[in-house]
């Protein structure tokens, strides 16, 4: 055989590796219980909400913030968090064994709820978080990375907020179970608006060509800065004119930052326009919050423009984007990635808008953005399991 034709001959490619990959990196089993957990949990909610459902799911409002709070949301950010932190410290975050009993954890607590069993519910439920700032603050002290150690007082803040909320509910505390909620909105506002900030304008210029998406030294600092205060201004309750003042400042401040990346060029590229979406939620959510603490408008609206807006729309689109780069599959958001994205899209518009246009048909609303919300975790959890749970294409670990 000739040197001619041996230059023809091609390198077998590798193989994909087979086998279960589930516990090989944080965001596979966290992206798959919170999206299966969501569809679930919410469909039941608007069913009891509606009167539809026989026997209640959950004891009231307070218990249906808590798990889309600390069930569903926290255990994205985990997700996101550990496979987030490898790469940013370079070293291993929980897997395998420790990633295994950090979803058991996260699962007895959605199971404890629905019991009697009251202190060890919230000794399991606080357990979560405080167990996975111990896994990432790990990975992050032995990579020296220090730009990320506030996220791991993140955690630890989640798991305070929501053991003050179990607390007042056992009647240990005075304080209303709501204050912890609160915390916990104000901190998933704070951890998305500093990823947001990371990753938008870089996933913008990235992802499609000519945008120039801009970040603004001074705006950035004021933006976040903004937050930090509404943050000090909840934990000291305040009120009225004054706080309505500070959220329309940081609705200003945020929808500068939203305005220099250029959101209404990114129209074609659904895997980033969900992103500038999710973030003008924010912004809707700032702005109605103001409207409620100048008494105009029921703060219920504000809420769920951060949760069902601002939340269900960023976390299905990092959801997605992460578990999409993160199994080597292309960046490029398919049909059915696009109909998850108008799913949730669509329940927080319904959710949001039908109270503000016509309060009369606000349980309607809630069912239908129910059904929608469940459609959209729905097809995303039978979508990407597959996905999630093998190896990723090209054979490497993660």
């Amino acid at each position: 055989m000739t040197s001619t034709m041996l230059l023809h001959i091609e390198e077998p490619k590798p193989r994909p590796a087979r086998g279960i990959a589930l516990w090989q990196l944080g965001f596979r089993p966290f992206y798959l219980l919170a999206a299966g957990f969501a569809a679930l949990s919410v469909l039941l909610w608007a069913l009891q909400f509606a009167g539809w459902l026989g026997r209640p799911y959950l004891a009231g409002p307070l218990w249906h913030a808590h798990e889309m709070l600390f069930g569903y949301a926290l255990a994205v950010v985990v997700g996101f968090l550990f496979t987030a932190g490898r790469n940013w410290s370079g070293q291993a975050t929980p897997s395998g064994v420790p990633l295994m009993l950090l979803a058991l954890l996260w699962v007895a607590g959605r199971v404890l709820v629905l019991t009697p069993f009251g202190w060890v519910a919230a000794i399991v439920n606080a357990a979560f978080p405080v167990a996975a700032a111990a896994g990432l603050g790990l990975a992050l002290y032995r990579g020296r990375n220090t730009r990320n150690y506030f996220f791991v007082a993140v955690l630890l803040a989640f798991g305070a907020a929501q053991f003050v909320l179990h607390l007042a509910q056992l009647g240990v505390l005075t304080l209303p179970g709501w204050v912890g909620v609160q915390l916990a909105l104000d901190l998933m506002l704070f951890v998305m608006v500093v990823m947001g900030g990371r990753v938008i304008p870089m996933f913008t210029n990235n992802g499609v060509p000519g945008v120039q998406a801009r970040r603004q030294p001074t705006l950035e600092k004021a933006a976040l800065g903004a937050v930090l205060a509404l943050i000090a201004a909840d934990l000291f309750n305040l009120q009225g004119a004054t706080m309505a003042v500070l959220l329309a400042l940081a609705a200003v401040l945020h929808g500068a930052r939203l305005y220099l990346w250029q959101p209404w060029r990114t129209l074609r590229t659904p895997l980033v326009w969900v992103l500038h979406a999710a973030y003008a939620f924010i912004v809707l959510h700032l702005l109605l919050r103001a409207g409620a603490a100048a008494g105009w408008i029921v703060p219920s609206v504000a809420t769920h423009a951060l949760t069902a807006g601002a939340i269900g729309t960023m976390t299905i689109g990092m959801m997605t984007r992460t578990a999409r780069g993160h199994t080597a599959r292309p960046l490029r958001a398919d049909r059915f990635d696009v109909a998850c994205y108008l799913c949730v899209f669509a329940s927080a518009l319904v959710r949001v808008g039908m109270p503000l246009a016509a309060p009369q048909f606000t349980v309607g609303a809630a069912l239908v953005s129910g059904w929608l919300w469940a459609c959209g975790f729905g097809l995303y959890a039978i979508r990407y399991a597959p996905f999630l749970i093998r190896p990723r294409l090209d054979g490497k670990p993660g």
